[in-house]
């Protein structure tokens, strides 16, 4: 044999590479079983029953010890691990969640607060039992297909038979391997009224449920399929100018995770907050405390926008059908589980039926037998074959009308009976047995029949009995998109070089330019008639030669810029107007033209659209006879930054001058309402407020009686109980009926605000006291529906003129009273006309100084004044 040659003849060797092989096979199998076990048996839940395996093991074991009494979820735990093949603490977790859902299990002691993300107490210190909806929904052993434990020595349900969107309810979560579920919780009441729907032939449409509650936004729920997405927001309202109250928060998250996320955002910045009181019991109450003179509105949009007070959710519908994972949406899931729940209560009307027939059967029987007194019959037989052929005999003449043959297993039951039985034996009692039994299986087959209807029947009874306090938890709203760059904290300064051409928020020897966020854009304009927007950055290079620097802000139509430049060298001048609405970030953009050399001579940023009047000086040049002159930016039309403007001149230009600042000379801001979002948008959404200068104000009122009125800004929150938001119209008088809680009376008040920077309360400080009705035309009239005195008739309705009724007083007076008779309702007529008062035009008036002169006034005095007011040494002298 050769050195190199091997032992093993060829035959063996090709065995070692079969087994070889074998192996690699038996790996990828094991790991094709592991992957279907993880899926089939731990992760996914089945749509026959909405439970993981080891969910249902746990329902069966808590049937199995029912007593009507609590059990100690230890024992509930070792219990169930007769046919769980895992460790205690897997159960234990599973327990504990199907507990806190509060739907299956009743809970007794410390099962933890999903609120602050406490955990349960130890199982051997807390209890559970079955809940009544449990009992009812969820077991029925006669329709119950059962199977071997993992051990073969006992049996569990291959599935339980739920007659109830149960998965729908409780939501579930798992990850498997290659695939995971997320099915989000739905509202019980919403579940069983969609069940409803589809057995009738209608349409429904079902949405997620919290039981954090919550304010959610399903736009894009798309079924629960995957794909789409939810988002979650926690409700924040403004307890007072320094202080906001969150009251409810998003699924998935808790108070301690939340507080810690808005923690984190002051720490790097985005939102600046004084102190954090966590109050939260039964409810959530979360205080979060701000510094003086920062905005609440903005802050709670920086919540939304850098905590965890939002989030986004994205659905899975994953499920087992025939042991193999589908994706369906929760649509389909809920029709799934209507149809199966019919074919379960079929399933038990059947059986019910052929129960109340086996009852009716041997009833009949026993009659005849008793009635006949056929036990005679069995009196001389001395063999058991003769006892049975003898009942048979004597039960054959009456059986004719029985819906069934009569087998020995009945006649052996016949022989059972007790003597003290039959002698006590009463036939209208067993007529009314009988009688009551063929009502019982006539009514049984009237629901197989109608068994669409007695579906319907049995979800409306489910609903009655369980439906209560089971209201939707959470609000669902469509939510308005918050720029960060908005409502972000300014947590830096930025500095410009102007000469060099660099800006950032390093260059701290530079000059300082304004106070950034580091997630904002800048604009930078250069005096070579370039313009770049970038983000901000600890240094950045623009170009050299800046002239102005500002934080840029995205769709921005009022800030506009006035430019005036040379185009070229020797070109002519050129002014125009444009607004910067959208661009690429990082590119340099040329507002004056390709031409090298442009210059720029003449530059502002206006954030309201002002136009100023400059002065034109040209420079001698031949016979140049005009060498200056004004020049309005009024008269120039707002175009894009691309137009090249209108010509100003050919000639060569000295400087430019300012001469006076302009006005605005944009129109007033149309401003709209959109109560879907509950915000303030100038797109044309919702309804329209009307037409705002930058001294306009809101007129908000709300059912608790406050009033205030803000000048409107678009981050603005509106409360749940507001029911006045209007333009406010300083001279309109606004008017109140109320109810008087310690006088026990109507009242009526009329006022004006005389203090708009302040927010007040219209209503005395009595616990019992409530608005009744607001007024905010100028001539409102009310009807006063009285109630019927016993015995008498009821008095007329009385209409009041509330202008004529009471006059206009201090917001803080009481008021009158409006009637003495017990009162039944008010309602709100429509106004009076009212026609609003002339005002003299303009030109009506002659002005000197700083005093208006009516037109039949002597000038000359006011001429008087005006002059001796002009000496005064502290007046500035316009030139």
């Amino acid at each position: 044999m050769e050195e190199n040659e091997s032992p093993q003849g060829p035959h063996e060797e090709s065995q070692d590479q079969e087994a070889l092989t074998r192996v690699t096979g038996m790996y990828k199998d094991w790991f094709l079983d592991y992957a279907s076990y993880v899926i089939l048996e731990r992760a996914v839940p089945a749509i026959e029953d909405g439970f993981k395996p080891v969910q249902r093991r746990i329902m069966h074991s808590l049937k199995e010890m029912d007593d009507g009494r609590y059990n100690k979820v230890a024992n509930v735990v070792g219990n169930t691990m007769q046919y769980h093949p895992h460790g205690d603490a897997s159960i234990a977790d599973a327990l504990v969640q199907l507990g806190q859902k509060d739907i299956l299990i009743d809970t007794q002691g410390n099962w933890g607060n999903i609120l602050t993300g406490d955990g349960a107490a130890a199982s051997r210190y807390i209890e559970a039992r079955l809940s009544k909806f449990a009992l009812e929904v969820v077991f029925s052993p006669k329709i119950t297909e059962w199977q071997l434990s993992y051990d073969g020595r006992r049996k569990e349900p291959v599935h339980l038979p739920v007659k109830f969107p149960l998965l729908l309810a409780q939501g579930a979560e798992g990850i498997a391997v290659g695939l995971s579920t997320k099915i989000l919780p739905h509202n019980f009441n919403e579940l069983i009224e969609a069940s409803i729907k589809h057995l009738k032939g209608q349409r429904f449409k079902l949405y997620p449920d919290f039981p954090t509650a919550g304010i959610i936004d399903v736009t894009n729920y798309h079924d629960g399929e995957r794909g789409g997405k939810i988002r979650v927001r926690a409700r924040i309202v403004q307890e007072d100018k320094n202080t906001l109250k969150i009251s409810e928060i998003p699924h998935g998250t808790n108070t301690s995770s939340l507080i810690d996320s808005i923690l984190k955002a002051n720490d790097k910045g985005k939102i600046k907050i004084k102190k954090i009181e966590d109050n939260t019991a039964a409810e959530v109450e979360i205080l979060v405390h701000l510094p003086s003179g920062i905005s609440p509105d903005k802050t709670i949009d920086a919540l939304y926008a850098f905590t965890a007070c939002e989030s986004s959710i994205s659905p899975l519908g994953c499920v087992i059908e025939d042991n193999r994972p589908i994706f369906i949406g929760v649509s389909e899931m809920l029709r799934r589980s209507t149809e199966h729940t019919v074919e379960l209560l079929k399933a038990e009307l059947e059986i019910q039926l052929q129960e109340l027939q086996e009852q009716w059967h041997f009833a009949s029987l026993e009659r005849i037998f008793i009635e006949n007194r056929i036990y005679r019959d069995i009196e001389e037989e001395e063999t058991w074959e003769g006892v049975i052929q003898a009942i048979d005999k004597g039960l054959k003449p009456f059986t004719g009308h029985l819906k069934r043959p009569v087998t020995e297993e009945d006649i052996t039951r016949l022989t059972e009976i007790r003597i003290k039985r039959i002698s006590r034996f009463d036939l209208d009692k067993a007529q009314q047995l009988i009688d009551g039994l063929e009502e019982r299986i006539a009514q049984t087959r009237h629901h197989l029949e109608h068994l669409t209807e007695y579906a319907i029947s049995y979800f409306s009874e489910l609903q009655k009995k369980y439906g209560k306090g089971r209201e939707r938890k959470s609000e669902i709203r469509v939510f308005d998109d918050i720029e960060a760059t908005k409502v972000v904290i300014r947590n830096t300064k930025l500095y410009v070089n102007r000469e060099e051409g660099f800006v950032g928020t390093s260059l701290k020897r530079d000059e300082y330019v304004t106070d950034c966020s580091d997630i904002d854009d800048i604009i930078v304009f250069t005096a070579g008639g370039e313009m770049m927007v970038t983000r901000v950055d600890s240094k950045t290079f623009i170009g050299k030669n800046i002239i102005y620097v500002a934080v840029f802000k995205k769709k921005d139509k009022r800030t506009t810029y006035n430019l005036i430049y040379k185009e070229g060298k020797g070109g002519a001048t050129y002014i125009k107007r444009f607004n910067v609405t959208s661009i690429t970030r990082d590119r340099m953009y040329s507002l004056t033209g390709d031409k090298a050399g442009s210059q720029v001579l003449y530059f502002s940023a206006n954030p309201n659209g002002e136009a100023e009047v400059v002065t034109v000086l040209l420079r001698q040049k031949g016979g140049i006879k005009k060498l200056k002159w004004d020049l309005d930016f009024a008269d120039v039309m707002i175009k894009g930054r691309n137009a090249k403007g209108n010509i100003v001149t050919k000639y060569p230009v000295k400087r430019i001058e300012l001469k006076e600042k302009g006005l605005s000379t944009l129109k007033p801001r149309k401003i709209w309402f959109d109560d879907t979002v509950q915000r303030l948008n100038v797109d044309g959404r919702g309804e329209l407020l009307g037409e705002f200068t930058s001294e306009d104000r809101l007129l908000i009122l709300t059912q608790k009686g406050i009033v205030k009125t803000p000048i409107p800004e678009l981050t603005m929150h509106f409360e749940a109980d507001m029911i006045v938001l209007e333009k406010w119209i300083p001279e309109k008088p606004i008017t109140a009926i109320y109810w008087e809680g310690e006088k026990e009376l109507f009242y009526v008040k009329r006022f004006l605000i005389e203090n708009p920077e302040k927010e007040e309360s219209i209503l005395t400080d009595h616990p019992k006291t409530y608005l009744e009705a607001i007024f905010t035309d100028y001539r409102p009239v009310a009807e006063v529906v009285f109630a019927k005195k016993r015995g008498q008739e009821r008095r007329a309705n009385q209409t009041i003129d509330l202008e004529d009724f009471i006059g206009v007083k201090g917001i803080t007076a009481m008021g009158n009273q409006l009637t003495r008779e017990k009162v039944l309702e008010i309602g709100v007529l429509a106004p009076l006309p009212y026609e609003a008062p002339e005002k003299k035009a303009p030109r009506d008036m002659e002005v000197i100084g700083e005093d208006v002169i009516p037109p039949d006034a002597d000038p000359k005095a006011g001429a008087k004044d005006a002059d001796t007011d002009s000496k005064n040494p502290d007046q500035p002298t316009l030139f």
